[in-house]
């Protein structure tokens, strides 16, 4: 029996619809309905009206009474198996009709640039004209989230263009989630069922942004800005003087060892001045990515560089504009000892005006304090992308710069775990897309959960570990909190191995996340790789129930931190999905390190099936394994299964500089060199068998 109640107090939920129910924004025709479901909702209508609710699926109509006051009514939907095309229908004197819904699997998708990334549009993935020509799936129901940042936890949905639910086709999937459409796709054609699929991502954005303040609050390097932003009311004037403070804080304390600078000051900064003698400073061409050059290939931390300007004569007093391109991570840019312009973000084009009041005929001095926290560092684009430019005359700064460090990051004095503070309204506020772009989806039955991010935090991996495990208990716990999600009617075993590869019974919200590919400048040994460590912190969240890890190590690419091949992104997901959720019995994960054996100065690395994993690959010329001795010295090793050709479960690992192995590693670079995969192709994750203290 369904149950109908009358709500004294709730919330409005804003859709426009010609009739008076509003429905919760995530409610419009075409969308999926979480299958075998029972899910409980909160709705508005003409005040006191009574309100007649009809599925097609039964056919029954329910009754239920509007609030005199607020209008709101709550409803119960006993979602049926699989099934459709179906109409809902709100009935208070005039109708709303849902039509099109489809009852099947519904999941949530979300993360930065690499779940953002379309088919098409900005994206363009492989092979991605024919993608999108045969993207004709009915049973593939696409939603589009906004872009949206908040202070508090929303309602109101943010729908995007197509203003809710629409059937996939060529024209939708254009501008669509890649890795969600993909997914959805394989899993369509392996089930047979219609599948939703909600793309809330944001390009560039940090893990903190997505998690709720009030867990946020129990990660290190948020609890203080959580209490203090708690403490403002959610005020906006409030809100914007506490960033005010905090960025003040930050600033003076990232900046007070950088030796450019006079007390941290940055609008004293001796090494900009145009009579400072940088004689015995080092020259390199520019522009030029750190990584790509012998001098500071390695190197993280903040670079002070300079050079003279020679300024024609019509051009002294009139503003000029400088063009900088994209800056690897941060930058404060100096003309004669003036600051002109400062901006975060490695992938941020830097365009700065310089006043016609600091602008002389002749010898000018343009500085740039450019701060690495990982990764390449340096100008990432082109000469043509790097001049002045006033009317019609251009200014090349193509060439030599004298240049000198200032700080090694690993010197730096502010903590690891505390980022810059983001401005109010920015996408990387702490909890700011939590609020805005998850919460409304709360009321929404949902199967799991699909995750790609971490770039935006590579350089706190061991804040990340924390942060992304809080995220993840955080949505697991906060969604379907009032719906009834039945388990997906599993095939029954054949075998022990069909038994094995099938999960535990757990009522955990399935989390199924990528892990970060390769990219950058591959390196055949780096054992501080900030992005090996990133991938460490987010392989440890398969400890939590319910939580699967795709890995991404051998589909990446070296100069795009967007890798094409979003085909098989959206397959290994599927496979987890499939294998974990759905009990397809297709093998969809490689098997875990489980412990290291040392004897005749060779290491033996057993591993452990995980579920839904298959035996490793037979290869006498294993890829990507380094090996250590007590010295904790690192040497490219030789690495070989071993097995009996029908159960490979070991790696022989071995160096001839290395007569006694302490520690190996495995794929541990920004851009590892690695083939250990098993038979049907599936690669093993990144890990390590040593604790040492030497990554961030």
């Amino acid at each position: 029996m369904k149950r109908l109640f009358v709500l004294l107090t709730a919330t409005i939920y804003a859709v426009k619809s010609q009739a008076d129910v509003t429905l919760p924004g995530w409610m419009t025709s075409n969308m999926v309905l979480q299958q075998r479901a029972k899910v409980h909702l909160q709705a508005t209508a003409k005040k006191g009206a009574t309100v007649k609710i009809t599925a097609s699926w039964d056919k029954q109509t329910m009754k239920a009474v509007a609030d005199k006051t607020t209008g709101t009514f709550e409803f119960e939907l006993d979602v049926p198996s699989a099934g459709g095309p179906y109409t809902l229908t709100f009935d208070d004197g005039k109708k709303l009709q849902l039509e099109n819904v489809m009852s099947g699997e519904v999941w949530f998708c979300s993360g930065q640039s690499n779940m953002e990334m379309p088919v098409k549009g900005w994206g363009q993935v492989n092979d991605f004209e024919k993608e999108v020509a045969e993207a004709n799936h009915p049973l593939i129901r696409l939603f589009q989230v906004d872009k949206v940042v908040a202070h508090t936890p929303q309602t109101k949905v943010p729908v995007g263009h197509t203003k809710g639910w629409a059937v996939c086709s060529p024209e939708m999937v254009e501008e669509f989630s890649a890795a969600a459409y993909f997914f959805a796709r394989e899993v369509t054609e392996k089930l047979g069922i219609a599948v939703g699929v909600v793309n809330s991502s944001w390009g560039g954005t940090p893990a903190e942004s997505w998690v709720s303040l009030e867990q946020l609050q129990g990660v290190m390097g948020f609890q203080d800005h959580a209490k203090r932003l708690f403490a403002t009311g959610f005020d906006e004037e409030r809100i914007n003087q506490l960033y005010q403070e905090e960025k003040a804080e930050w600033m003076k304390m990232a900046f007070t060892a950088d030796k450019g600078l006079k007390d941290g000051n940055i609008d004293d900064a001796p090494w900009a001045a145009t009579d400072f003698n940088n004689a015995d400073w080092n020259t390199l061409a520019q522009p030029v990515t750190w990584s790509k050059t012998d001098a500071l290939k390695d190197f993280d931390g903040i670079i002070w560089m300079r050079r003279e300007v020679d300024i024609p004569a019509p051009l002294a007093g009139k503003d000029l504009k400088l063009e900088l391109g994209a800056i690897d991570d941060e930058d404060i840019t100096y003309w004669n000892g003036q600051r002109i312009g400062m901006t975060a973000g490695w992938i941020v084009n830097r365009s700065y005006t310089v006043a016609g009041k600091f602008v002389k005929a002749g010898k000018n001095v343009l500085a740039i304090r450019v701060n690495d926290t990982g990764g390449d560092g340096g100008f990432l684009k082109d000469a043509k992308d790097f001049n002045l430019t006033a009317g019609g005359t251009i200014v090349s700064l193509a060439g030599d710069w004298k240049w000198k460090e200032s700080l090694k990051a690993a010197s730096i004095t502010h903590p690891k775990d505390m980022t810059e503070p983001a401005a109010p309204n920015n996408s990387w506020y702490p909890a700011g897309l939590y609020n805005s772009m998850v919460a409304p989806f709360l009321s929404m039955p949902i199967r799991g959960f699909l995750w790609y991010q971490g770039c935006s935090n590579v350089g706190r991996a061991v804040q990340y570990e924390s942060l992304f495990q809080t995220l993840i208990l955080d949505w697991q716990a906060r969604f379907n909190k009032n719906s009834e999600v039945a388990p997906y009617p599993k095939p029954q075993p054949q075998n022990e191995r069909r038994r094995f590869m099938q999960n535990a019974d757990s009522k955990a919200l399935p989390f199924y996340f990528v892990q970060l590919a390769n990219y950058l400048q591959r390196k055949p040994l780096q054992p501080q790789s900030g992005w090996a460590a990133l991938r460490e912190a987010q392989r440890k969240a398969q400890q939590l129930d319910g939580v699967g890890m795709m890995v991404n190590i051998d589909i990446g690419m070296a100069a795009d931190i967007h890798p094409k091949n979003k085909q098989e992104v959206g397959r290994r997901l599927a496979l987890l999905a499939l294998n974990r959720t759905y009990g397809e019995e297709e093998p969809c994960a490689a098997p875990e390190f489980l412990q290291m054996n040392v004897a005749d100065g060779k290491a033996t690395l057993s591993f452990l099936p995980s579920p839904g994993s298959d035996m490793l690959e037979e290869n006498a010329d294993i890829t990507g394994f380094s090996i250590a001795g007590p010295d904790h010295e690192w040497h490219v090793a030789k690495a070989h299964t071993e097995g009996n050709g029908r159960f490979v479960w070991r790696v022989v690992v071995e160096c001839p500089e290395v007569s006694h192995p302490v520690a190996v590693r495995y794929a541990w670079a920004d851009n590892p060199e690695c083939n250990l995969k098993t038979v049907t192709g599936l690669p093993v994750g990144p890990f390590r068998t040593d604790d040492w203290d030497d990554i961030r």
